[in-house]
């Protein structure tokens, strides 16, 4: 449809390290539960070669550090590794110190396991913000180049609302690339259209009409997510969860590999740091 190249973008994390579950499931139990993320790793590679297409793995240290071969697959498949952090702890919960430590840690992993050089991060749940803002220099420190943490929506668990939408250097010229998730601005408002939950509950056809809006009416490519959980209706299944928390993770879980296909088919996609960082 579009012949605008997008972004591409897959949190590595498994579904028991989800924001949403931290109550209900225990850090010092994750490593007695079943792991999925090998399984969902492979399908979500096939689908990408299948549609000839390149992504950014933005990867959990905690998960390189356990399942090395994911990490080799992706790098050796093309696709760009990147840094979702060690230990999926929001930033919100950290002191600058063990945010400081988080990245260093996650970034020496990947970069020892892929052989490649890391450049980019992605915040858990979305997590820098206006109360975090040393978080940013810190990642200017650790030698990251870009960052996707910030997206400009409201939401109950993140975001800030008046941030720019499309890329921009929150500490000045010399600083950090920030890459928001995609928006469609609407009614005097920022709609979420970059993927996650709000993907696998409206209409496939409302989601391309959102992404395909930014490329044609705002000329700018769209930076688009998911995770390796979303595309496995088999999960174990988690008790003692609230309603809303229930039903934003489990909703539409069986539609979301057919819906990807068609994602991957219906536009051109690529590597973050192809779409957005070609002269670096």
């Amino acid at each position: 449809m579009a012949a605008m190249k997008n972004a591409m973008s897959i949190d590595v994390e498994d579904y028991f390290q989800v924001s949403a579950f931290a109550s209900t499931i225990r850090r010092e139990d994750w490593d007695s539960l079943p792991c999925r993320v090998e399984r969902n790793i492979d399908v979500i590679l096939q689908l990408l070669e299948e549609a000839d297409a390149n992504a950014t793995f933005f990867t959990l240290g905690w998960i390189a550090e356990r399942y090395p071969q994911v990490v080799r697959r992706i790098v050796d498949a093309g696709h760009e590794l990147a840094s979702h952090g060690y230990g999926h702890e929001r930033v919100s919960d950290l002191t600058p110190e063990q945010f400081r430590s988080d990245i260093t840690r996650a970034k020496h992993i990947l970069e020892d396991l892929g052989g490649v050089s890391v450049r980019g991060y992605r915040a858990p749940s979305f997590s820098i913000n206006q109360n975090n803002w040393w978080a940013v220099e810190e990642l200017e420190n650790a030698g990251y180049v870009y960052s996707s943490s910030i997206y400009p929506v409201k939401h109950d668990h993140y975001g800030m609302p008046d941030a720019p939408r499309f890329p921009n250097r929150p500490n000045g010229a010399d600083g950090i690339l920030e890459l928001p998730p995609t928006t469609l601005a609407l009614l005097g408002r920022n709609l979420p259209a970059a993927g996650g939950g709000w993907f696998r509950l409206l209409p496939y056809a409302l989601s391309r009409w959102m992404l395909q809006r930014v490329n044609t009416q705002d000329q700018a490519p769209c930076m688009f997510y998911f995770h390796p959980w979303e595309m496995d209706a088999g999960q174990p299944r988690q008790s003692g969860l609230s309603t809303r928390t229930r039903f934003r993770h489990y909703v539409n879980l069986q539609r979301m590999p057919g819906r990807m296909k068609k994602l991957l088919n219906d536009f051109e996609w690529d590597r973050v740091d192809r779409v957005f960082l070609p002269s670096l």
